[in-house]
């Protein structure tokens, strides 16, 4: 029976039908950024100190201003994360300020008030939060004892990822992309808005899971859908270029974190898009791809041809009468997990695919917390400045892959950030910028692996397993999303560089198992498993006809 990729060829691979739906559906990359690196500002926590219960009255009658009212309620420490208050965030001077005694005769303000003798005692009344914007950090109070709720939020947000991309993965190769992503984004918008208006931390956690669920399912669901439109040429691009717009949302996020203030603003306008993305079901057909491999072939060709209209192409009758005689000889059955091992070459495809999910997420996030925002910098611009770092990534990646292929750029990117987070821990701190340059190549190289284990994934799948596949390998970045700040922390507590070394590991034994994987380059998406057990030796199918060997045409 033809295969989609036959379909493209007459119809058109990337014309302006799929073009159209590629960027409609790449909007959905934006969004997910949004969701993804969000807590950054959402959780925001501020310069705080003990709140003094009874100060509130003489505070306005005294006119006090903050430096006086913290000089004579809040010890000083000197801590560190604060670098320019010495203010203790977590105690307060043990002083009953609902004495009658208490007047304005005790501040004189023309110094700074030591204090030495006057026991402190943890905030019992609350805090103050230096500056007009708020958080779920000022909303909640999650800080000192309660910080920990904080690194909950983001974790549990993992969790919603990992459940999402295994279910919705599973329900998108069983009943289809378009209703999964539909709901998913229906999903991601209710959530949201009820995270804005949460009465209470526990329902903010639960919905912020089922917020992140909804948002894992429809970001793979919608890299599979966009993939699945185009020709085997053009997935690279494709490929690539949809993650360019994850890129330019971490980009624009702090431009609208900086015009909203108010965080339950913010999450709306974070979120409150994804309403949008409901119009696709008019602007966005089902995959068509996986429509014929179900043998539904009257609503693949129904879709063949509205492409081949707006490309301004034709689909040949006889052609249309082929596909429709001929029944799919693929098992349309529904995915599992021993799907994806059942067979060697699948299974080592699905051991692989998954070490460099888990590895990328570990060493990417791990390289970002480390290169991370200094407090009492500027935020904002910092924030866009790291987010630009990672566009020269994806150029790279697109002038290489169709050069070499896909293996050599993806198990170089490993390699090299592995060993340029090795140089690092042998780089002196008296050489800070020496260091900070070669851990900024290893975030490049590390982004480049991340940004080709998504490509290569759905290339190493057939149609009935693409979106099940990439969902369950894509589950261990979200399980390295969960790891990640343990890992970083817990080990820069025993030795700073520790985290480098374990790094620098993982990623130059990805580098080493990638190279196992098949080349990919310019070979039709599989249809079938049997397809993908024989797609190492595509590149090398002969042609008997004359008893003389060419190369097959559709590797080129």
């Amino acid at each position: 029976m033809p295969t989609f990729d036959d379909i493209l060829k007459e119809v058109g691979e990337f014309g302006k039908y799929q073009q159209r739906i590629f960027l409609l559906l790449c909007l959905t990359g934006t969004t997910f950024a949004f969701m993804f690196v969000g807590i950054v500002f959402i959780g925001y926590t501020p310069r705080h100190w003990c709140r003094s219960s009874g100060l509130d009255n003489i505070r306005q009658k005294c006119n006090l201003t903050v430096e006086c009212e913290r000089s004579y309620t809040i010890p000083q420490e000197g801590i560190l994360s604060i670098p320019s208050s010495e203010y203790s965030q977590c105690l307060r001077y043990d002083i009953n300020w609902n004495n009658p005694t208490s007047n304005c005769s005790l501040f004189t303000c023309n110094g700074t008030f030591i204090n030495t003798t006057t026991p402190t005692i943890s905030c019992t009344d609350g805090w103050n939060y230096e500056g007009p914007r708020s958080s779920i950090v000022t909303e909640f109070n999650l800080v000192c004892g309660e910080d920990w709720k904080k690194d909950l939020t983001q974790a549990m947000l993992n969790v919603g990822f990992l459940i999402g991309a295994v279910i919705i993965g599973y329900s998108a190769d069983r009943f289809g992309r378009k209703p999964c992503y539909l709901i998913s984004c229906f999903g991601i918008g209710v959530c949201g808005m009820i995270v804005a208006f949460a009465p209470s931390f526990p329902v903010l956690v639960i919905f912020h899971t089922l917020q992140g669920m909804f948002g894992k399912g429809a970001w793979i669901t919608c890299y599979v859908m966009v993939t699945e439109l185009v020709g085997s040429q053009y997935r690279r691009v494709v490929g690539i270029v949809a993650q360019i717009f994850f890129t330019f949302g971490v980009m624009v996020l702090p431009g609208i974190a900086y015009l909203l203030k108010s965080w339950q603003w913010l999450q709306l306008a974070l979120t409150l898009p994804n309403f949008l993305f409901l119009t696709y079901y008019w602007l966005v057909p089902e995959s068509p791809r996986w429509l014929l491999n179900r043998q539904r072939t009257e609503e693949t060709m129904k879709i063949a041809r509205k492409i081949a209209k707006q490309n301004q192409m034709r689909i040949s009758d006889s052609y249309i009468e082929m596909i429709k005689a001929e029944d799919s000889t693929e098992d349309i059955s529904n995915p599992s997990f021993v799907d994806l091992v059942r067979t060697p070459q699948m299974r080592k495809h699905t051991i692989i695919l998954m070490y460099a999910w888990f590895t990328s997420a570990v060493v990417y996030q791990g390289l970002v917390m480390r290169l991370g925002i200094v407090a009492g910098g500027n935020l904002y611009l910092e924030f866009f400045i790291s987010g630009a770092v990672e566009l020269p990534a994806a150029l790279i990646i697109l002038f290489t892959i169709d050069r070499v292929g896909r293996r050599l750029p993806f198990g170089a990117a490993n390699i090299v950030a592995g060993v340029t987070c090795l140089i690092v821990v042998f780089i002196p701190q008296d050489l800070l910028w020496f260091k900070t340059t070669v851990a900024t190549i290893g975030r490049l190289a590390i982004t480049m692996a991340f940004e080709m284990v998504y490509l290569v994934n759905t290339e190493l799948y057939p149609t009935p397993l693409r979106n099940f596949g990439t969902s369950v390998c894509s589950s261990l970045c979200d399980f390295g999303g969960i790891v990640a700040p343990f890992l970083l922390f817990r080990l820069a507590n025993i030795w700073l560089e520790l985290p480098m070394v374990i790094y620098g590991i993982l990623s130059l034994l990805c580098g080493v198992f990638v190279m196992f994987l098949p080349e990919t380059k310019g070979i039709p998406l599989p249809e079938t498993v049997e397809e993908v057990e024989n797609i190492a030796s595509f590149h090398n199918r002969s042609d008997k006809k004359n008893g003389i060997p060419i190369q097959c045409n559709k590797c080129i």
